[in-house]
């Protein structure tokens, strides 16, 4: 399992771990022991307790990636490898829809950092924030269906921060952005989306 090896806070190695007896399996509730990067949790082989909830120790059992670093893989075909942490964690996340929103509950559907013809299930860390126009800072601190973008998308969006939440779209339906001037503007550039994903937008005023 990967583990901080020298008493810090992130993983930076691996080491071998006892099972907890009847672990729990894939996008099942697990508990993490000791801290989040003991290596020890109550997931079953090739699992890692994830989305922990620090005040309770409590979080949901994701995959880790096989295959090889050059050729990662996940064993259900609809989730994504995470590489992170200098090849120390390897996860799958689940991929997902963003006009759907099609995550579990607490997840919001984000583009994926690691695969730019992608989206994934991240935490929602938004908190009692993260509505329309509310400010952000971080990709994943706005609301499911909202994503944190540049102030300048919209009127309504406070200049002087660093993000504004702002809607998904479909860029096939008529315009139901809801911010003064806003249109369904490409997610990607024009021949470049994947199947899947040509009718992805987000809510924002076009430049001049």
């Amino acid at each position: 399992m990967p583990y901080a090896n020298d008493g810090g806070s992130w993983w930076n190695s691996w080491g071998c771990f006892d099972l907890v007896p009847d672990p729990a399996g894939v996008d099942e509730p697990c508990m993490v022991f000791d801290s989040g990067v003991s290596g020890q949790d109550s997931c079953g082989d090739g699992l890692m307790c994830w989305y922990v909830d620090w005040d309770t120790g409590m979080g949901t059992c994701l995959a880790m990636c096989t295959g090889s670093p050059e050729a990662p893989m996940c064993p259900d075909p609809n989730a994504t490898c995470s590489v992170a942490a200098e090849a120390t964690l390897i996860l799958c996340f689940p991929s997902c829809d963003p006009l759907a929103q099609d995550c579990p509950d607490g997840e919001l559907c984000l583009a994926d950092p690691n695969d730019p013809n992608g989206f994934r299930c991240i935490l929602d860390a938004s908190g009692e924030e993260g509505q329309i126009f509310d400010t952000c800072e971080f990709a994943d601190a706005c609301d499911p269906g909202l994503l944190c973008v540049q102030p300048g998308l919209a009127a309504e969006c406070d200049p002087m921060a660093l993000g504004c939440c702002v809607p998904f779209c479909n860029v096939s339906q008529p315009n139901t952005c809801p911010g003064l001037g806003q249109e369904c503007l490409a997610w990607y550039e024009m021949g470049q989306a994947p199947p899947e994903f040509e009718e992805v937008g987000f809510c924002g005023v076009p430049s001049p």
